[in-house]
């Protein structure tokens, strides 16, 4: 699961956060050290286990109630997603240690590192499945990382993007052009999930069992997500060794839920790259600005580095579509 802790919540706040609830009482509170988001911990009571998610800085306040909107719209839709949940009182959003905070449904399930076809094509059918539920919800989320959040992202690492590998500024900047000529902004929109990788995908055996991690979720060109998705799980995690078969498997999973129309086939190459590009900058700026002391794991921008220079030289047959 894509998880932090930044905040550290002591035990007698949590165990009066916890009475709020008809959850048990405590039993156990582990910090979880993946991520880059938000502080979460993993919650055993004598009844139940969840999770406590504490928002952190880059996740704005005012954007709660859409994400919290989102996951009870899916849920209601049958989607296997985690509700926050509702204590006493009916309160979903709660204050822990100075920061807003939720309690929300552990789901079973594990994140795979290294799918299988057939997981991916079990998460193109998720994906699918999700994008019809969203259909009809009316949420709104501007993307701030979107393609304009790219150009702010790049120009606030500025010349620090060489630090990481030499000519990296002059490479964003290229990719930052092109983009801006060739990206289909007249595609369909939807909110999308924005962030589906295989840390935010739950699996048993070749069954998806729980998708989290909802907190990029914005509404944007819907078929980016499908590219986000694409470049999240059809590669090695280093960004090498492109997998034919996993990508295939993941596009069909999709076609047989949703589909992808001959225009968003036509445009794949280049929301992959902007999938690509997105990702690049967010872990360089993570990895120029992570403190030395949280307890979380940096994530290597050149991995995307080598999936942007994948699709820069890939024709879309090779794609997988």
């Amino acid at each position: 699961m894509d998880l932090a802790v930044y905040t550290h919540v002591p035990a007698e706040e949590m165990e009066a956060f916890l009475a709020r609830y008809d959850a048990g009482t405590l039993v156990s509170a582990k910090g979880i050290a993946e991520g880059v988001e938000n502080s979460n911990y993993l919650i055993d009571t004598s009844s139940h286990r969840f999770i406590l998610t504490l928002y952190e800085k880059r996740v704005d306040v005012a954007d709660l109630p859409f994400f919290l909107s989102l996951l009870d719209h899916l849920a209601d839709k049958g989607l296997p997603v985690p509700r926050a949940l509702r204590d006493r009182q009916g309160v979903q959003l709660q204050t822990v240690s100075g920061r807003p905070a939720c309690l929300i449904e552990f789901l079973n399930g594990v994140s795979v590192t290294h799918p299988t076809p057939a997981q991916a094509h079990a998460t193109g059918v998720a994906l699918g499945r999700m994008h019809a539920a969203l259909a009809d919800f009316g949420g709104q989320r501007a993307n701030a990382l979107g393609p304009d959040g790219w150009v702010a992202l790049a120009a606030r690492c500025g010349d620090d993007l060489d630090a990481i590998a030499p000519g990296l500024k002059a490479r964003v900047s290229e990719e930052l052009a092109y983009l801006a000529d060739n990206w289909p902004g007249e595609l369909p929109h939807s909110v999308v999930h924005a962030d589906l990788f295989p840390d935010n995908v739950l699996m048993l055996g070749d069954e998806v069992s729980g998708v989290i991690d909802f907190y990029f979720a914005a509404r944007e060109v819907r078929a980016w997500d499908v590219a986000v998705t694409h470049a999240a799980w059809c590669f090695e995690n280093d960004g090498t060794g492109f997998d034919q078969n996993r990508a295939a498997a993941l596009i069909a999973g999709y076609d047989a839920a949703f589909g992808l129309s001959s225009a968003e086939r036509a445009a794949f190459p280049a929301l992959a790259r902007g999938a690509s590009l997105r990702f690049l900058l967010t872990r360089a700026w993570d990895w120029l600005n992570t403190p030395a002391d949280a307890l979380v794991t940096r994530k290597d921008p050149l991995a995307f580095l080598r999936r942007l220079d994948f699709y820069r030289d890939a024709v879309p047959g090779a794609l997988g579509l």
